[in-house]
């Protein structure tokens, strides 16, 4: 089930919000270079409970809500005492990495190192101000890619200089020839590949080296297992890809319905717990984005990542 937060219009670049309640009914929008970012947007919570399956099912197939919530946060006193991790269960906060250029012009990166931009780099500093201020966290963990291992230092960084671990295994999906187009001219540059991108197959691989589904969600979801399984009561930031992202997702809710748009920097709870067990209990929480925003359209975060 999702809490709908105040929202804001799309209208004159030159206005901004002062607060949630006062945005109400009024034009609010942020620029970055050229490019129109909203400032608030939609927060989901869901709880999803999963054992080991095979490979996700389709997306189409219906999933089951359950009660939601948000995890707490300490409103800037870091001193607040609270309730430790369980030792029978990690728990992953997996972020999705701040905005790139290619992000907003909508090209395809897959494995290409491409840097965040200004935006992006403000995105990183609000989910790293937010983490800073909640419990405790213990390490960091990101792709080795420029665009979340920037994501990760800035993170790293406002909580007080926490140890940041690169895993490749955490990389987008390779994306062979396609990487570095456009995507809405994909079809016409490459057909061939385009066709293997938007196969329904799960084992189809992409002309060029590119990867199939089945070998990202293999990789990528081993990763986050061996993470979980090494730091079971602790909380760990894991920051990676809209792509890998969607394929935990199907992971920890095989068979439901797809993950929907994953935000730059977008906030997603994951408890692994004995077992092998997944749950989710934050999905899609963008709430720490109100000031620098975030894109509403743009490549990349969704079933078509790259």
């Amino acid at each position: 089930m999702s809490a709908l937060r105040t929202g804001c219009n799309i209208s004159s670049p030159r206005q901004s919000c002062a607060s949630p309640l006062e945005s109400v009914g009024r034009p609010c929008l942020k620029l970055f270079g050229s490019k129109r970012i909203l400032r608030w947007s939609e927060t989901q919570s869901l709880t999803l409970t999963s054992r080991p399956s095979h490979l996700p099912r389709s997306a189409d197939s219906s999933m089951a809500y359950s009660d939601s919530r948000v995890l707490p946060q300490l409103d800037g006193n870091k001193d607040a005492k609270v309730e430790s991790v369980e030792p029978s269960y990690a728990e992953i906060i997996v972020i999705r990495h701040g905005e790139t250029e290619w992000n907003a012009s909508n090209r395809i990166q897959g494995h290409l190192d491409v840097e965040l931009n200004e935006a992006g780099r403000q995105q990183a500093a609000a989910v790293g101000d937010r983490l800073s201020k909640e419990p405790k966290v213990s390490v960091v963990y990101t792709s080795d890619l420029k665009r979340a291992l920037e994501t990760a230092e800035i993170i790293a960084h406002s909580c007080s200089g926490l140890e940041v671990i690169k895993d490749p295994d955490l990389r987008e999906r390779h994306l062979g020839d396609l990487q570095g187009v456009v995507f809405h001219e994909a079809a016409k540059v490459n057909p061939k590949a385009f066709q293997a991108f938007t196969s329904r197959g799960t084992d189809q691989e992409i002309p060029g080296g590119g990867e199939s589904l089945d070998q990202l969600y293999q990789r990528c979801t081993s990763s986050l297992q061996r993470i979980g399984t090494k730091h079971k009561g602790e909380r760990v930031v894991v920051v990676t890809h809209g792509g890998v992202i969607e394929a935990l997702y199907k992971r920890a809710s095989p068979g439901g319905r797809s993950a929907g748009r994953v935000p730059n920097t977008s906030f997603n709870v994951f408890h692994l717990s004995d077992g092998d067990s997944w749950t989710i209990k934050t999905w899609g929480d963008v709430s720490h984005l109100k000031q620098t925003g975030f894109l509403k359209s743009g490549f990349g975060g969704d079933k078509s990542s790259g």
